[in-house]
């Protein structure tokens, strides 16, 4: 296996106490070792995707981290045992939770896949170079 699929739902908080179930799909492709892709999925509308790295994920699991466009991290008081993810763009603000244990056995898939430390070792950069510059590799 190269690659780690996760598809669950996370709440997009609308008010204080109040959600809407948002569907997610979750993946990590053992080729591109740094990142994570997410997309969103809100029926009858066209799926919204993000990526970030994995480790500002990893990191948001246990303390507050990203200074941009992603910011996560755990929940405290009634938000307690769920992971929020903060995503900005120009089009807007969204604040997304999620039970921290859905995502804990994913994340560690990821890292049997491509361990801390050997993101490079996956890197195909003379093959990436060539597709990029239309050359057959």
């Amino acid at each position: 296996m190269t690659f780690a699929e996760l598809e669950c739902t996370l709440q997009l908080v609308v008010a204080p106490g109040r959600t809407i179930p948002v569907s997610a799909y979750f993946s990590y492709r053992s080729w591109d070792p740094y990142c994570i892709h997410v997309s969103f999925y809100n029926e009858g509308q066209t799926p919204v995707s993000w990526a970030f790295a994995r480790d500002l994920l990893a990191e948001g699991m246990v303390r507050a981290s990203g200074l941009g466009d992603v910011r996560i991290r755990p929940g405290d008081g009634e938000q307690s045992g769920l992971l929020c993810l903060e995503l900005s763009s120009p089009e807007g603000h969204a604040l997304l939770t999620m039970p921290v244990d859905v995502l804990i056995p994913w994340l560690g898939q990821t890292y049997h896949l491509v361990p801390v430390g050997f993101e490079d070792t996956s890197l195909d950069l003379d093959g990436e170079l060539s597709r990029l510059l239309g050359e057959v590799a």
